[in-house]
């Protein structure tokens, strides 16, 4: 258990790094944002304390915030992820599979993973987006920055988890 925690802590703070000095600098054509920090709560296996997960992603979130000025958009759209994670994952693996199963293109399979992971970050921007504008009156400028920052997440994700299967 020991050993998981320090794991958990060294990816929490590689991935606030990664996005405070790194991804939360990129604006592509002012819409798309790489919001890879999402990454984080899709990782947790299968049957991993909910009530934990909850817990890591909201100081991630919390965290997140503090450095890029966004208060409590990452929290809350992290908490929410984290709430729906364990069920969503649920839906891409049989019940045969084993209960400490992460998730990962290699151990579900490269179509169920891209679904999952697609899911969760889609409705992380939909939901983050939402909260930022607050507003629908200009409801292009949200479309554009749900589908770009998706695609650039989705795309960093997909590198990420190639160079990780290898």
């Amino acid at each position: 258990m020991t050993a998981d925690i320090l794991k958990r802590v060294l990816w929490f703070f590689l991935f606030v790094l990664a996005q405070v000095f790194v991804f939360g600098r990129i604006h592509l054509f002012h819409y798309a944002t790489p919001l890879f920090y999402v990454y984080f709560v899709a990782l947790f296996p299968r049957n991993y304390p909910k009530w934990s997960i909850l817990v890591w992603s909201f100081l991630l979130g919390l965290v997140i915030d503090t450095f890029s000025n966004t208060p409590g958009l990452s929290s809350f759209s992290l908490t929410l992820i984290a709430a729906i994670q364990p069920y969503a994952f649920e839906i891409f693996v049989s019940r045969e599979a084993a209960e400490n199963l992460e998730p990962s293109a290699k151990a579900i399979g490269p179509l169920k993973y891209s679904a999952y992971i697609s899911m969760l970050v889609f409705l992380y921007c939909v939901v983050f987006y939402t909260l930022e504008i607050f507003s629908f009156f200009n409801w292009e400028q949200w479309i554009f920055c749900v589908i770009g920052s998706t695609v650039l997440t989705l795309l960093l994700i997909a590198t990420i988890e190639y160079t990780r299967g290898k």
